[in-house]
Order: structure tokens, then C-alpha cells, then sequence
């Protein structure tokens, strides 16, 4: 949307606006289509003051240096206004001694857009004011040189336009010193100076004349004293280097090629050498660096001059006074200057740095398969001297081939591989052709073509993708004669479907012995199977871990769950280096992720990108970052200062009447329990919640924490007296996320912190016990729950042990750790792995033998959907909008997507949806942020949306009886057979609401 700014004609008076009186300012919030839209919005108005400044500087048209003012913008006020319906009014009102120029700008809050206007405000007085302090005035004297830019040893020649009988101080001064200073007696009409340029002067100087004439002459009008200043530009030589590169004009990739680098004056030199792909530098209009011109680049004046002459008494001439009024109000506007597969290796060669002491050094090197231009760029230094060179050169062999692929493919998936084959010169003839078979990619044959002249041709070449995932590499070679080529493309072979986990458990007795048998999911490289052995009741560690780390939705909430229990797995299992620094990496990874939520004002907002933060995201995310830093991780202290503020912030304006909402007053407990943490705790804020009448017992828990953490044990004692560990169902989770496992795992939390672990170990086992049932759980009760029976264990050493001995796989299994938790990988034996295992130990174990793997395309278990709660369907249609059979398509169809999502109204309002679409790896989508928005197609509004190779992510809230539709633009543009997994919409939060439709095998045909 567009913020339009309207000054009212009607109040303008002379061509500005009366001061003294109140101005309104009309503000239109439109679309693209220039209508005002509709609702309520929100836009940020800023006033500005524009003032002016000067100084010298060049004109390009004529390349003089000219005394310049121009105009700098001080805010006088910011604030926000409401606009409905697209409308709103801004009233200002300017004292009159403030009359000048000013700027308003708005800002469109939604989209960042924003726009503003100008206007003069004055009284009718203006005619007659003056300004003594304007520097554009006639004191300025004005002085040119005979050149704009020397060399070392030339002479500058001045020429000052003076009177007889005066005196001209000429000061030489650089951006930090006066290098030296004259008095030179003046003549009638002009006065000539000149000097010498030295090396002190590069790379520019400033000259300083201040003209001084004799005090109460009346032979002219002038004042006593005048002044100016200009820059003049200084080259040295012997600062400059001439790096010369030698190489052919065309050169052929996978052979050894040669560069020489020399200086043309033979002078030393330390340099460095790129080689890139020209198309890579056309992206950002990349330009080779020239270093001189940044370290020789113009220097500001660094010296300040003044004197006390607008003090003497008849310093000025009778006739002329130091301001010149100018009427009229014209403006002068600036001018405006404006580890996946690695599908596309980019070309880019760096070598260096080397030292050529005089002469030439040449260089050796080989490009990878490529065809097309690569730029040369040398890049020298040496002394105080810089120097660059460059040089274009094509990349070619006489016959090339080249494979193209979709973004990602499937197993099981058939298709035709379309392959180009260039003849570069026309002694090429007959090209044989071969695609080669690996472990993911079945294929075979070969195919000749036959050239009469330089050019390219395309052939197809059949092949399947085995039932395997990774990282796959097509190969395909091409030979003609001596002649040959080999083009190798890496892809990604992924599985559509999501993950299943099976479960096997045992409880084993001192002594006890138990085998089972596992049989793998899907392939090896997605199937896992892990035995998984504790001294508390089972929570499912590997099975929830595993969920939170691969759930593909990212707003704040699932980012922080997926790293938050990973920060605290020490205390809860014994872990092996390479697991120590995995969970290093994620969690670096996680803090660098989270700074794209992160607001101006602090806090964190749900989505990346959106304008307002969330307040249950901000303490959940600074919580993670909270530990992250107590725990040693490198967390940005202006990330955490900037949340403190917001939360202290949010903690003091928080409103009681609030609280009857679930929710409200847990958020403001748990706030309040995080400044504790950060040792900065807010006891008035603290103790209004205490008194509130209507606060409930998960949000007295954690303020009970707040004050133990507080140096209050004895008022979290009493605020905790009776009250229950666990809670009854919420109707809806509401805006922190959460359930009720969720609000115990946190009492858990509060117990562990006040140090009550007889009591957090009767909850722990309750938490463990929930976690280890086949119930589904959403990311931020999983997360919690982990949380907090890590944090239990790790503060309750003298826990039971682990000893067990027996076989995993072929593997030998021999565990004595005091660790709560134990896990050890079984290794597949074929698709199979077996179990057999003893408890050594004195008290009772907790075995669970968890197995999950994507499973192939003809394992697929089909979606339900519950009419009565959310109806999801999907339509295929053509770009006119008729139906089209997805089954069997024709090669380079623009179709759509149409997906319809219905909230029947028997639940109220459904929050926090996602709805998933992912695509056969033959059709491509087109981007649907640049070309579903208008027309038919346009789709209804969602809070975020995730485009991904081969999937598009939708996220949004839908009321009660509500209906969306989402479109998604798409291409059939690879002939073959491929899997299409279906549509998947679910609450988040929620799993009892989620629909869908099964995929299906669909073609693609010529």
C-alpha cells in the first residue's frame, strides 16, 4: 500500500503556511490500484526542520569547485496516528519566531513505505526579516585556480579578486594541519599567487584566502573582511602502480592455463589474483576495486578558522548591508542518485598473495566445466602505492554438454533428463553421448548426435531415481573424437513424505533381561533407530528431540523449541564429543537465527519480518538467550540489553484488567521471572501481580520463582501453600502457546529453582510419564517439558544410576553412567537391527527402543478430514480458470493451484494455522509473491508465507465459519513420472484440528 500526504491548499498564504495557527495535514492510506483501504491502520508521522549548511565543492559541469549550501533535516517530533478506512489528519501548529522550511514524512506500518512533502511556514513579515547568521552572504569571496587537480612539482596559480591597499592572508591547509600560511599585499581587479605542490599535499589540500581591507575605506561597499576556500586535487606519482596481466584471449576450462603479472615500470609489489564468472559480477554490476582511489580518496577540512571582525565597529560599507533579502519560495531538489546439494558451483578462482620484486611471475591454473567469460582482476600494493588491472576472456572447448535438472527429485520418481550439447567449432561432427548410472540415478544408453555447423542441440535421456535419498550426482559425457566434455550436477533426492516413529518399550527389574527386533523405515539415510535407556519413567527423548528439530515451520516459538532443549541435553544425558559439538553448532546457529526476530524495540516478533513483537515469543526467546550467555555462548550484548528494556518496559505498563483472560497474567509472571533471572528483578511490578484477585495458580507458580530468585524465599513459600502441580484443560492454549503438560513442566521448572526436589521429583515423574505416550504434543510443551526435567536432573545429582549391558545391532552395549538418560544408535544390519540387553544395575530401567524414517511413496498413510472441525480440498486449474487433470499433463502447461480451507464454526476461531503444499519435483513453481496478487488468483491473506524449492508454506488465523483460498503458480516443466504428496493444513498448537488431501503419482508428457 501507498501513504499519500495532502497539504490543504485553502490555508496557504503566500505560498506558505501562516505560523502561529493550527495546520491540518490530510493522510490517505491507498492500495496499488489508488484506493483508500479499508479498516483500521496505523502510520508513524515525523516533522522536520530543514536547515542549511555549506561548504565547497565540485560542479561536474564545468569542474569548478563552487561554494555550496545545501539543507540537513532536524526532527522536531515523531508520533503515531490511527487512520480508518484509509483516512486520517495530522494538526500542527508552529510558533511564529519558528518560520522556516520544514518536511513530513509518513511511514505506511504495514508495508515500510513512506512518503512526505515539504512547506514553508512563516508570517506576514517575512519581507523585511533578516538573518545575521547567514553564511550565504557578501561577506564571501569568491577565487579560482588555474587548475583543478596537479601533480607533485606543479605550481598552483590563485587569482583573488581584489581592491588596492589590502592585505590577503593565503592559508594551505589538509584534512588535519596548516601546512603554511602568507600575507600577500593586493592590487586593483585581481591579485595572482601561486606555489608549489609537494608530496605533503596528496591527495588534495584546501586553499584559505581571507581578505582583509583597510578599516572605514569608502573607496567600495565591501566589508572589511571577506573569505573563501577551495579544494584543489593533488596526484602523486610514485603512489601509483600499473600492474600489467598477460594471459590468451580464450582460454578452455580442466587444462592447465597460464597468467603473467608485471609492473609496467618494474616496480615491486605485493598482489592478489581473482577469476570469476562474468555473469556473477553482471548480478551486482561488480566492478574491480581500485585501491588507490580509496586510499587516496579526498580528504574534509580538518582545520577551523575564525575571527572576531563582524565585532569591529564599521567593518561593513555604507551602502550595502551583510544580507541580501531574496524574495520567493522556489525549492532545488537533489538530484537523484540513484550442506545441500550444490546445484550452481559458482566459477571463482583466488590465488594470492604473492611478491614480484621487479620483472614478471607467472601463474598456473584450471577452471571446472564451464563455458562462457570469466574476468582477470589483480589487485596490487606496495609501499604507500595501489594499482589495479583487469581483463575479460572467453572460456570455451570445442564440444560441451550440459544436463538441466529440476530443483529437487523423489525416489521411485521416472523422468526424462534434458541434455544440451554445444558445438563450439565446426570441425565437430558426430558427438557421442552417455548418461551415467550411481547409486541414486538408474539410467543408461547412448545417444549420438550429428552437427554440420557450430551450434547445440538437445537430446532426452530416460532415468529413475533409485529408492534412496542424499545427495545425488547426475553425469553426463560427451565425446567427439579427441574431443571431450563430462557435465556433473549434484541434487538433492528427498523424501516428500513426513516422518513416522514406532516405538517399542520394556521396564526391566534388577536383573532383567529383554531383545526385540526393529525393521527400518523408509532408506538408510533417513531411518534411524536409537535404544534409549533412563532412570526416570520414559519421556520419549530421542523421539521429541527429533521432532523438534525437523518440525519445518520456523516462527519464534518453534525456532527457540528447537534449540532450547538442546542447550540444557548435558545436564539431562552423558554426551560424546560429536554430539557436544552439534549441539555447539545449533545452538550458535540458533542466537545468529534469532536476531531476524528481533525488533527495534527489543522484543521478538512471531514471524521474521513483522512489525510488532509477540509478547510470549520475546520471553520465551529471551529466556533461550538468557541460559545461552549463562552458559558461555556468545550472545550480541546489544540483543540482550535491548530485550531487558522491553521487558521492563512491557512488566511496569502492564494492565491488571487483563487478567481474568487466560494467559495474561502467566505472560506478566513469566516476564517478570526472566528479569529476575537477568538480575534485574522488578519487585513493584512483582508485588501489584501478587495482590491481583484474579491470578491463577500456573501464574503464581512463576512469580513464586521470581521472588525466589528475588531474595524472597519466604514470600514464594507462602504465594505456593496449597496450591495444585497440576492443572485442567484449557478450552484454548491462547497466545502463550502452551497446555497443560506445558503449565506442569513449568511448575517443575519453579520447583527446581526454589530447590524443593522431593516435591519437582514427584512432578518429574508425572512430566516423563506424559511425554513417553503416544500422545502428540506442539513444540512449546515439548520444548518446556524437556526443559524442565533437564534442569531437574541437573540440579539432582544423587539420582539413580544406569548400568546395562547386552548387543544393539551387532554393536556392544555396556552403559554405567549417573546420567538420567542414555542413548546409544543401533547400527542396521541389512534393513534390520536386534536388541538384547540386561540390567546390571539396583534399580529399576526405563528401555525404549524408538525407530523413525520417512517412508517411500507407497507407504504413504492417506489424511482425514473431519468435517466437523476443518475441511481442506484442492482444485487444479488452468491459467483461465478451467479444471485440468494433474494425472497426466502436457510438458511447459501454466496451471494453478487452488487450495480451499474451511472452518465449519463448530469450535470458534482457529489460531496459528499452517498449511503445507509440496510439488512433484517435474513442476516448478512460480514465484507467487510477484505474480498471484491480482485477478482471479489473487489469495486470500495470510500472516507469512514460505516458498521453498519444491514446497510453499502458508500461515495464518481463521474465524469461525470462515473460508480461505490460496492459489500457487506452476509449471509442468520436466516430462517424467513423479510423486505429488498432497495438502496438509493444521492448528499448530492444536493437533485435534488439522485436514488434508492424499497425494498421488502424477505424469508429465511431452
Amino acid at each position: 500500500s501507498y501513504a499519500g500526504v495532502h497539504v490543504p491548499e485553502g490555508d496557504k498564504t503566500w505560498g506558505f503556511l501562516l505560523s502561529g495557527r493550527p495546520q491540518r495535514f490530510d493522510i490517505v492510506d491507498v492500495d496499488t490500484k489508488g484506493k483508500p483501504v479499508s479498516g483500521s491502520t496505523t502510520a508513524d508521522v515525523e516533522l522536520y526542520k530543514i536547515q542549511w549548511r555549506w561548504w565547497w565543492d565540485n560542479n561536474n559541469d564545468n569542474s569548478l569547485s563552487n561554494f555550496t549550501e545545501d539543507k540537513y533535516n532536524k526532527l522536531i517530533r515523531s508520533q503515531p496516528i490511527e487512520l480508518t478506512n484509509g483516512r486520517g489528519s495530522y494538526t500542527v501548529t508552529l510558533p511564529e519566531e519558528e518560520w522556516g522550511r520544514y518536511l513530513i514524512l509518513v511511514k505506511d506500518k504495514r508495508s515500510g513505505h513512506t512518503t512526505g512533502s515539504t512547506f514553508w511556514v512563516d508570517d506576514y513579515s517575512w519581507q523585511t526579516r533578516r538573518d545575521n547568521n547567514d553564511p550565504s552572504s557578501a561577506a564571501m569571496l569568491s577565487f579560482t585556480s588555474d587548475k583543478t587537480a596537479y601533480n607533485v612539482g606543479d605550481e598552483v596559480k590563485l587569482t583573488i579578486p581584489t581592491a588596492k591597499e589590502g592585505k590577503a592572508l593565503i592559508s594551505i591547509e589538509t584534512g588535519t594541519k596548516v601546512l603554511q600560511t602568507a600575507w600577500v599585499k593586493t592590487t586593483q581587479g585581481q591579485t595572482k599567487y601561486s606555489f608549489s605542490v609537494t608530496k605533503e599535499m596528496s591527495p588534495n589540500i584546501y586553499v584559505n584566502v581571507s581578505l582583509v581591507q583597510p578599516h572605514a575605506q569608502t573607496l567600495n561597499d565591501l566589508p572589511i573582511r571577506m573569505y573563501g576556500v577551495i579544494p584543489i586535487m593533488v596526484q602523486d606519482k610514485n603512489t601509483i602502480l600499473k600492474p600489467v596481466l598477460s594471459m590468451p584471449s580464450e582460454i578452455r576450462p580442466e587444462q592447465k592455463n597460464t597468467i603473467t603479472v608485471s609492473e609496467a615500470t618494474g616496480k615491486s609489489m605485493t598482489y592478489v589474483i581473482a577469476i570469476v564468472d562474468d555473469g556473477l559480477l553482471d548480478l551486482t554490476h561488480y566492478k574491480t576495486p581500485n585501491p588507490h582511489d580509496a586510499f587516496y580518496a579526498r580528504e574534509a577540512l580538518g582545520v577551523k578558522s575564525w575571527d572576531v571582525y563582524d565585532q569591529v565597529i564599521g567593518a561593513w560599507g555604507a551602502q550595502l548591508e551583510r544580507i541580501l533579502t531574496i524574495g520567493g519560495d522556489a525549492e532545488a531538489e537533489l538530484a537523484a542518485k540513484t550442506r545441500r546439494a550444490n546445484r550452481f558451483k559458482p566459477i571463482v578462482s583466488f590465488m594470492g598473495p604473492f611478491t614480484l620484486d621487479g620483472g614478471s611471475r607467472t601463474h598456473t591454473f584450471s577452471l571446472p566445466p564451464y563455458m562462457g567469460s570469466v574476468r582477470t582482476m589483480v589487485i596490487a600494493a606496495s609501499d604507500n602505492a595501489y594499482g589495479f588491472t583487469e581483463k575479460t576472456v572467453k572460456v570455451k572447448k570445442p564440444v560441451m554438454v550440459l544436463a538441466t535438472l529440476p530443483r529437487v527429485l523423489g525416489p521411485g520418481e521416472e523422468l526424462q533428463i534434458p541434455v544440451t550439447v554445444f558445438a563450439t567449432n565446426d570441425n565437430v561432427r558426430d558427438v557421442k553421448l552417455s548418461l551415467q548410472s550411481n547409486p541414486f540415478i538408474e539410467a543408461g544408453g547412448v545417444q549420438t548426435v550429428h552437427f554440420t555447423a557450430s551450434g547445440e542441440q538437445e537430446v532426452l535421456f530416460a532415468a529413475r531415481v533409485k529408492n534412496n535419498t542424499g545427495i545425488g550426482k547426475v553425469k553426463v559425457v560427451a565425446s567427439s573424437g579427441k574431443e571431450s566434455d563430462a557435465s556433473e550436477t549434484e541434487i538433492d533426492i528427498r523424501n516428500p513424505n513426513p516422518p513416522i516413529t514406532q516405538v517399542a518399550e520394556a521396564t526391566l527389574q534388577p536383573g532383567q533381561s529383554w531383545s526385540n527386533t526393529v525393521n527400518m523405515i523408509g532408506d538408510g539415510n533417513s531411518a534411524k533407530a536409537i535404544l534409549e535407556v533412563s532412570s526416570l519413567p520414559s519421556m520419549d527423548l530421542a523421539k521429541r528431540l527429533d521432532y523438534l528439530i525437523t518440525y519445518p515451520h520456523g516462527c519464534v516459538e518453534q525456532t527457540t523449541s528447537a534449540i532450547f532443549p538442546q542447550l540444557v541435553l548435558s545436564q539431562l544425558m552423558d554426551l560424546s564429543d560429536g554430539q557436544k559439538s552439534q549441539v555447539d553448532f545449533n545452538v550458535r546457529s540458533g542466537i545468529q537465527k534469532l536476531q531476524n526476530f528481533q525488533q527495534t524495540d527489543g522484543g521478538f516478533s512471531y514471524w521474521p519480518g513483522f512489525y510488532e513483537s509477540d509478547e510470549w515469543g520475546s520471553n520465551y526467546a529471551g529466556h533461550f538467550l538468557l541460559e545461552a550467555s549463562e552458559n558461555g555462548y556468545n550472545v550480541p550484548s546489544s540483543m540482550l540489553q535491548n530485550w531487558k528494556q522491553y521487558q521492563r518496559n512491557k512488566a511496569l505498563a502492564w494492565n491488571v484488567t487483563e487478567a481474568p483472560w487466560y494467559g495474561t497474567d502467566l505472560e506478566q509472571a513469566y516476564r517478570l521471572y526472566l528479569l529476575a533471572l537477568a538480575k534485574a528483578p522488578e519487585l513493584g511490578a512483582m508485588n501489584r501481580l501478587k495482590e491481583l484477585k484474579f491470578l491463577t495458580p500456573e501464574g503464581k507458580w512463576r512469580l513464586a520463582a521470581a521472588y525466589y530468585l528475588a531474595g524472597q524465599p519466604q514470600v514464594a513459600l507462602q504465594l505456593t501453600k496449597g496450591l495444585p502441580v497440576s492443572f485442567p484443560q484449557r478450552p484454548n492454549p491462547g497466545f502463550t502457546f502452551g497446555s497443560e503438560l506445558r503449565d506442569e513442566a513449568m511448575v517443575l521448572e519453579a520447583l527446581t529453582v526454589m530447590n524443593r526436589l522431593d516435591e519437582a521429583g514427584q512432578v518429574v515423574r508425572s512430566v516423563a510419564a506424559k511425554l513417553s505416550q503416544e500422545d502428540w504434543y506442539s513444540t512449546q510443551t515439548t520444548a518446556y517439558s524437556l526443559i524442565a526435567i533437564a534442569e531437574f536432573s541437573g540440579s539432582n545429582k544423587g539420582g539413580k544410576k544406569i548400568i546395562l549391558t547386552g548387543t544393539a545391532g551387532g554393536k556392544n552395549v555396556d552403559i554405567n553412567s549417573t546420567a538420567a538418560v542414555s542413548q546409544t544408535v543401533i547400527p542396521w544390519q541389512a534393513d534390520k537391527g536386534a536388541v538384547q540387553i540386561a540390567n546390571k544395575g539396583n534399580n529399576v530401567l526405563y528401555v525404549r527402543v524408538i525407530n523413525s524414517g520417512q517412508p517411500f511413496s507407497n507407504q504413504t498413510v492417506p489424511f482425514v478430514n473431519n468435517a466437523n472441525v476443518l475441511q481442506v480440498s484442492v482444485n487444479f486449474l488452468t491459467t483461465e480458470g478451467n479444471a485440468i487433470d494433474i494425472t497426466k499433463i502436457k510438458q511447459g502447461t501454466d496451471f494453478v493451484a487452488r487450495v480451499t480451507v474451511n472452518n465449519p464454526g463448530m469450535r470458534g476461531q482457529y489460531s496459528n494455522m499452517a498449511l503445507s503444499q509440496i510439488f512433484p519435483s517435474g513442476w516448478e513453481i512460480l514465484n507467487t509473491r510477484l505474480f498471484n496478487t491480482e485477478g482471479a488468483f489473487k489469495s486470500s491473506l495470510s500472516d507469512y508465507m514460505d516458498i521453498r524449492d519444491d514446497r510453499v508454506y502458508q500461515y495464518f488465523n481463521i474465524r469461525s465459519n470462515e473460508t480461505l483460498t490460496y492459489y500457487v503458480q506452476l509449471n509442468a516443466a520436466y516430462t517424467g513420472k513423479y510423486f505429488w504428496p498432497g495438502v496438509y493444513c493444521e492448528a499448530m498448537y492444536d493437533h485435534t484440528i488439522s485436514g488434508g488431501v492424499t497425494g498421488k503419482w502424477v505424469e508429465v508428457v511431452k
